[in-house]
């Protein structure tokens, strides 16, 4: 997308779509929220309102919650078949694809990420999950089974929909996230209410326009914004709801599962991270380096698997961590818009104010920062990509999540692969890992002993459809993506016929 394609685009936008009052989607209608509030939405960088959408409420969600139990239960949906589910799919990819440049531009202007990473990661990554995702249609599957009771039988397992899913979604890949998250329910056959995050919703709402465009039955995806406490609780509790997934941070998931236990959802959380990147003296060093720095600068760093501690044996560590820094400052920091615009702002000025306090905290606990640390004076929530050394396990820079670009640089020492897995383990959280070295003895010992739901070896921030990702300990429960990803909106039912 050139700078006269962005410029065409955004007066498109703003006669259009930006111009709209935008409602919630329940039913296949548009409706004004019943309490008749609404959100701004700001532009990281530069803090302005730039549109409003509907503020949600628990009434608006009640409202939701039946239109999709009535669509589940209904003969619309039922009627498609696997291959017609398939079909709805393949068909919102292509949607997504035809108005590819509006979306990542909507994308940059609701979160601040450069426009030509939304287009290629956010808006190219939601098509090509919703064809995978497509394909998982018509192979879901029981399968027979052959009893030791007395007597003559036929037994087997049902495959089925779980039913209504509640889904909430973060604000760091808005429209990914979204779409990650809809395609193997609606796939599996179940309907949907989602509740994208109050910060960025721009994009969900023109997705359910693109949803309704290509002929999903009414109530099969429904869409509620509004704020978490109002509109994510009330979905979270609802008794209608037999499932709920959500994306965030740790505090919020376990705020979650307590809402949960009303009906004994089941429930899916994605949660948070302190992901170690571990680089020992074999490896290819200027690879790791590159790796190193992607792993916690993408996305200005508010990305949950993010490499946010780095572990780098001594006699290679003075290199590494001079080779990251020095990537770091020369990253072009700017708005999404602009062409040369290789990291943007974080999403609010609370995320900046949460950022910037962690980056004092480490100093005033004897950290060094090698590079970056200070918030860009102007317009916009803009900090500098961080390197910060002389960090220690004890430190709240080290053990917390930060959501942000800044990196804790440590090193160790020897060949203990033990202890050195054991500087990994030393979180509460478990989501993701990544391992520099050219020895597979090495690689292997290591991916065995690192408690996270997903070990990387010499590879920087991988991501697949295919891939089952999901956290350990306090980084969540159960896995999105793969087999395991579409298989967590269904359930099993046992079947046996004495003959």
């Amino acid at each position: 997308m050139n700078n006269h394609n962005i410029d065409s685009q955004l007066a498109t936008l703003s006669q259009g779509f930006l111009a709209k009052t935008h409602q919630l989607f329940i039913d296949g209608q548009w409706h004004a929220a019943r309490g008749g509030q609404s959100i701004e939405v700001r532009n990281p960088a530069n803090g302005q309102v730039f549109a409003q959408v509907a503020a949600g409420e628990a009434a608006d969600i009640d409202l939701a919650v039946q239109a999709a139990r009535r669509a589940f239960e209904g003969n619309a949906w039922r009627a498609l078949g696997p291959a017609g589910r398939a079909r709805l799919l393949l068909k919102l990819a292509d949607a997504i694809e035809a108005n590819a440049d509006e979306l990542a531009l909507l994308e940059s202007l609701d979160n601040g990420k450069p426009v030509r990473f939304a287009r290629m990661m956010d808006v190219g990554g939601a098509a090509e999950c919703l064809r995978y995702n497509a394909g998982w249609a018509t192979k879901l599957f029981g399968e027979t089974i052959n009893l030791s009771f007395p007597g003559q039988w036929q037994a087997y397992t049902l495959r089925e929909p779980v039913g209504v899913v509640g889904q909430i979604v973060p604000w760091n890949f808005p429209l990914a996230m979204a779409v990650g998250k809809i395609a193997p329910a609606l796939a599996a056959g179940c309907t949907v209410v989602l509740k994208p995050a109050e910060q960025t919703p721009l994009t969900a709402v023109r997705l359910a326009e693109l949803i309704a465009q290509v002929g999903f039955p009414p109530g099969v995806f429904n869409l509620v914004t509004g704020f978490g406490l109002t509109a994510g609780k009330a979905l979270a509790e609802h008794p209608g709801v037999d499932k709920v997934s959500f994306t965030g941070s740790t505090l919020t998931g376990k705020s979650i599962l307590a809402a949960a236990a009303g009906n004994l959802k089941r429930v899916t959380l994605e949660l948070g991270g302190k992901s170690p990147t571990i680089v020992f003296p074999d490896a290819d060093i200027e690879k790791a380096i590159d790796g190193a720095a992607r792993s916690i600068f993408s996305n200005s760093g508010q990305i949950c698997a993010a490499g946010s501690r780095l572990y780098v044996h001594k006699d290679v560590f003075d290199r590494v961590v001079e080779g990251v820094a020095e990537r770091a400052a020369k990253l072009k920091v700017g708005h999404g818009l602009a062409p040369d615009t290789e990291i943007g702002p974080l999403v609010s000025q609370q995320q900046l104010d949460r950022v910037s306090a962690y980056v004092r905290s480490g100093e005033r606990d004897g950290a060094e920062v090698l590079t970056g640390g200070k918030v860009i004076d102007g317009e916009g929530y803009f900090i500098q990509p961080t390197v910060l050394t002389q960090t220690r396990a004890d430190m709240a820079v080290v053990r917390e999540e930060i959501f942000g670009p800044v990196l804790c640089a440590m090193p160790f020492e020897g060949n203990d692969l033990a202890q050195i897995a054991a500087l990994a383990n030393d979180t509460e959280y478990g989501l993701s890992a990544t391992v520099w070295t050219r020895d597979l003895s090495t690689a292997h010992k290591m991916i065995h002993a690192i408690r996270a739901g997903s070990v990387k070896v010499n590879a920087g921030g991988l991501f697949d459809n295919a891939l089952p990702m999901g956290g350990m300990k306090q980084s969540g429960w159960g896995r999105e993506n793969g087999r395991e990803g579409i298989e967590v909106y269904t359930e099993i039912k046992s079947v046996a016929i004495g003959l």
